[in-house]
């Protein structure tokens, strides 16, 4: 009799153990997962930095699509978001500036945001040109700014201010190539970003979908632009 009793104990105790145990698991699974969203939300995003400085946005002044002459001093106390692209593009610009546009939904009504697009193909896209194109896009902020300017100097703020590759290549679709990333830059001026999951700046956030990736460049920025709205 002894034995049929120790018997339908382990059974109960079996079964206990399989429909709770799961659930305490389930539960510290839960718990892990809120305690890193809580350290991720407060965790501070890096200082891009070039021989050990922090990098700030060079100076520069370019005429944007209203014929109006803005400069990085004009983007001070506003944390904005940079890109090089130009209208014609047969390519990634396309998929970039509708991830722009996204945070141009999101955050273009504040006066402390703002978007910062240089044309590396200033010789066609004159201000007359890049305000059909911002007016084809729907664009929200005043502080949305399509820029354009002397060749060389567009150039030398994507290749050496930035070291976001831009150039004329009359071998690729549309006559220039370019890379496709956003970079950040906080209120004070300074780049800033992400860390990757060895603790180091990622740099630059990619503006346009990476289907082998969960998750998006435009994502990630969008999160930690809240954090600089936030924060600063």
């Amino acid at each position: 009799m002894k034995k049929y009793s120790y018997v339908g104990i382990s059974f109960v105790i079996l079964v206990f153990g399989i429909w709770f145990f799961p659930k305490i698991m389930e539960r510290l699974d839960q718990d892990n997962v809120s305690y890193d969203k809580r350290l991720d939300n407060f965790k501070d995003l890096s200082f891009v930095k070039l021989n050990d400085e922090k990098k700030r946005v060079p100076e520069f002044i370019f005429l944007n699509q209203d014929s109006l002459y803005i400069g990085n001093e004009d983007f001070l106390g506003k944390v904005f978001v940079v890109e090089f692209f130009f209208t014609s593009c047969p390519s990634i610009c396309i998929e970039m500036n509708k991830n722009m546009k996204i945070l141009d939904d999101e955050f273009g009504d504040r006066d402390d945001f703002g978007l910062a697009s240089f044309t590396i193909d200033p010789k066609n896209d004159t201000p007359k040109v890049l305000k059909e194109y911002s007016e084809l896009l729907g664009v929200k902020s005043k502080n949305w700014h399509f820029l354009t300017g002397d060749i060389s100097d567009i150039y030398k703020l994507s290749n050496n201010g930035f070291n976001i590759f831009s150039s004329v290549n009359p071998d690729v679709a549309g006559g220039f190539e370019h890379q496709g990333f956003f970079a950040l830059i906080d209120k004070r001026g300074y780049i800033r970003s992400r860390e990757n999951g060895m603790g180091s700046p990622i740099v630059y956030y990619l503006g346009i979908n990476n289907e082998n990736s969960n998750e998006q460049g435009i994502d990630m920025i969008k999160e930690d632009i809240k954090k600089l709205l936030k924060n600063e």
